[in-house]
């Protein structure tokens, strides 16, 4: 009887799991990626970011994140630019909400103060790259809706539409790598006509404090402008003890001075 009651069970639970619907599914996968990486507590990292115009000619930049993880609400991110001249002192501080708007600021060091970037242009390019202002939030399950699409050996693909009507995406297409703790191995973001606009690739992964995955490449191509934004991350630094008074306004000008 007990086996009996048991294989029951069993079977009970393998047709819950195959009943789930492409929306569940998906949600399920985006909550799992995000249980995945949670208690990191701060970091500091340092990037080169490589622009590549249409015809091929580069140029870089080289500046420094620093993030707060938080748990009540979205994550926090202040962004440094060192170099070069032109673009020396520039920082961007990001407060991503789960619900509503996220709140951004910018400094420009050229005329010494914070611009409040406005909702309406978080789909313009982030320091002429081909990143988004709205691509430099932190990835709160609360900013999507989603659909399970595909399922190829460890590799989960994921439609997920954002719930901001500003934003510049009508969808966004990514794939989770279930083996490697649900990182994300792909992003593919589709315009307001619903063409795709931009493809989002991470390489180089690497696992800090046995937990965190960590991509060491980002590559963002453009589709339609033909253009490439490639940043190379370095010296993660997790023992940071960064707090809310690290990513104020007035930080954010001292940053960047």
């Amino acid at each position: 009887m007990k086996k009996l009651i048991f294989a029951t069970i069993a079977l009970f639970g393998m047709t819950t799991l195959s009943a789930q619907s492409p929306e569940e599914k998906g949600l399920q996968i985006a909550k799992a990626a995000e249980e995945a990486d949670l208690g990191f507590g701060s970091s500091t990292v340092q990037l080169k970011m490589t622009l590549k115009n249409k015809n091929g000619q580069t140029s870089e930049r080289f500046l420094e994140t620093r993030t707060l993880e938080l748990t009540e609400d979205g994550d926090k991110s202040l962004i440094v630019f060192n170099s070069p001249k032109d673009v020396k002192g520039t920082s961007t501080l990001t407060f991503t909400h789960k619900i509503g708007s996220d709140d951004q600021w910018l400094f420009l060091p050229s005329i010494k103060r914070v611009k409040r970037i406005s909702s309406n242009n978080k789909s313009g390019p982030f320091v002429g790259s081909e990143f988004a202002y709205e691509d430099l939030s932190s990835q709160e399950v609360e900013k999507y809706t989603y659909k399970f699409l595909e399922e190829k050996g460890d590799l989960l693909i994921v439609e997920q539409d954002p719930v901001d009507p500003k934003s510049g995406y009508t969808r966004r297409i990514v794939t989770y790598n279930k083996g490697k703790g649900y990182r994300i191995e792909k992003v593919e973001f589709y315009d307001r006509k619903n063409a795709l606009l931009k493809t989002l690739s991470y390489s180089n992964y690497k696992q800090y404090k046995n937990k965190f995955w960590r991509a060491g490449i980002f590559t963002m191509v453009n589709h339609q402008s033909n253009k490439e934004t490639t940043l190379a991350f370095s010296d993660y630094n997790f023992k940071v003890n960064l707090t809310d008074e690290d990513f104020t306004q007035v930080a954010l000008k001292r940053a960047g001075q």
